[in-house]
């Protein structure tokens, strides 16, 4: 692809300059002030049918809006004009060439315009195209044959050796691996730690695992450096005897949560001491997120945000706190709050987690209204959902009078839409339909058992993960296990 756009495009530049392009791009694609908000709200609409359509496109040669179609296509036709400004993204279209087209130069525009965007939101730039350095450039060039992933291929599968009851880590690695937004992150090398810290980093650690699954080597993985880093950060798992998967699975993203703000701080600090001057600031805000959330690849994919409702039986006053999770833990058993009913499916499960409780009086709260003691009911729902969902059916459980394994059969589905358990269902943005990827399952009693992971591999293709053992597995015997952690995805992204 030539930098310079097309023979159109560079003509069109001889003649008009980039002026006309960065005035645009400023005002209707980027955005770059408040102004330039309310000129694209008055004046960015199709002149042929008024839409205010999500792709509009902007004629470079004279002011002319058109939607995408036949509207701008007709224009660009009769006017015999050849260059468009899509208005969305901010892409350069060609009309002769019937093709968007790259400009090196008119992209450096965009960026600027970009940035100027991001600090009059305050907000962190969103998506920006990878562009290759000399040196990756160079490596590309090297290396003409890259590795093409094929179906019934087994690159990306490692078996993981079992060091001494370290099959709960084994099936928590075998999930993380597999979870699609974390190994695009891993594999694109996005991970930037310091050299000082990285031989205690676990992320730095995982980065390496991902790089030796996607190596191409079939022999079983030994994980004894990433079981020694989490002993060390996470003392209450350090020792040989068998720990529990959800255990593992909740210290480990925790571990990977701090390491990623340390390394990012770092960064921070060391970009900062090198004289870019005002920093600080943009630190702080990139590294924020909504509710109190970070922007680390972590919060990213797993962290959603749980509202809680407490009403007032007196006055009916509501009592709403918001509080980020990693994962959804669901009873099983039969409560007397439910009518001693034992639930059968996953739904069923999130339909009683999300019901109102009423708390009885004995843990009467004190209303903010009322201002007194009264009687109130609890209900849960999800105020945003994570990019993977994280479901913990609570197998084990423990009272007063005896420990047991609960090995009723959960029913849980390959695909299913959680719009019903979010808080506002009505006017809830974006799709919230999420697919199954990973489970994790139990097998044996509380004292003594062994788990077993069941990943897809690729569309349509599951295998199950038994320590060094890797076999293929059909979506009825997913579907059939008796499930102790199951990991969704969303099918469908925003981005912010």
């Amino acid at each position: 692809m030539s930098e310079t756009g097309c023979r159109h495009y560079q003509s069109y530049v001889k003649e008009h300059s980039y002026d006309t392009f960065r005035v645009i791009d400023a005002y209707f694609a980027a955005c770059v002030n408040r102004d330039a908000r309310e000129r694209k709200a008055i004046h960015c609409s199709c002149f042929e049918c008024g839409s205010y359509g999500i792709q509009l496109y902007a004629c470079l040669h004279c002011i002319y809006f058109g939607c995408r179609g036949a509207h701008i296509t007709s224009h660009l036709r009769s006017k015999k004009h050849n260059v468009a400004l899509e208005l969305s993204h901010g892409t350069l279209y060609c009309y002769a060439c019937r093709d968007f087209i790259y400009d090196a130069r008119s992209r450096e525009y965009a960026l600027t315009n970009r940035k100027l965007e991001a600090k009059d939101l305050q907000k962190s730039i969103g998506w920006v195209p990878w562009v290759p350095t000399a040196k990756e450039t160079n490596l590309l060039l090297a290396n003409a044959r890259r590795r093409l992933v094929r179906p019934n291929q087994t690159i990306g599968l490692r078996g993981l050796l079992n060091l001494g009851a370290t099959c709960f880590m084994n099936c928590i690695v075998q999930a993380l691996v597999h979870t699609p937004l974390l190994s695009d992150y891993f594999m694109s090398d996005r991970h930037d730690c310091g050299s000082k810290s990285s031989p205690k980093c676990l992320v730095c650690e995982v980065s390496r695992l991902f790089q030796e699954f996607y190596s191409g080597s079939r022999s079983p993985l030994s994980l004894h450096r990433l079981l020694h880093l989490i002993w060390n950060h996470a003392k209450h798992l350090a020792g040989y005897e068998q720990q529990d998967a959800h255990e593992f699975f909740i210290a480990t993203l925790d571990v990977l949560h701090r390491h990623c703000v340390k390394a990012k701080a770092e960064h921070d600090s060391k970009s900062n001491s090198s004289g870019t001057g005002s920093g600080t600031n943009s630190s702080n805000s990139s590294s924020s997120h909504c509710y109190g959330q970070c922007n680390c690849i972590i919060d990213q994919i797993f962290t959603g945000m749980l509202q809680s409702d407490v009403v007032c039986q007196a006055c009916n006053g509501v009592s709403t706190t918001y509080d980020p999770f990693w994962d959804i833990s669901l009873d099983l058993g039969e409560t007397t709050t439910h009518g001693g009913v034992t639930p059968k499916t996953l739904i069923d499960c999130l339909e009683r987690y999300t019901r109102a409780e009423h708390l009885g009086s004995a843990a009467k709260i004190k209303c903010s209204t009322c201002k007194s003691y009264q009687e109130s009911t609890k209900q849960f729902s999800l105020r945003t959902l994570p990019s993977v969902v994280s479901f913990h059916l609570k197998r084990f459980e423990h009272s007063a009078l005896i420990d047991r394994k609960i090995s009723s059969f959960i029913q849980f589905p390959v695909e299913f839409d959680m719009t019903p358990f979010m808080s506002e269902k009505k006017n809830a943005y974006g799709d919230f339909r999420f697919s199954l990827y990973a489970v994790v399952n139990h097998v044996g009693t509380i004292d003594t058992g062994h788990y077993t992971a069941y990943v897809r591999h690729q569309k349509d293709t599951w295998v199950k993960c038994d320590d060094h053992v890797i076999t293929m597995a059909s979506l009825k015997q997913v579907l059939d296990s008796e499930g102790y952690l199951l990991f969704y995805h969303k099918n469908v992204l925003e981005y912010e």
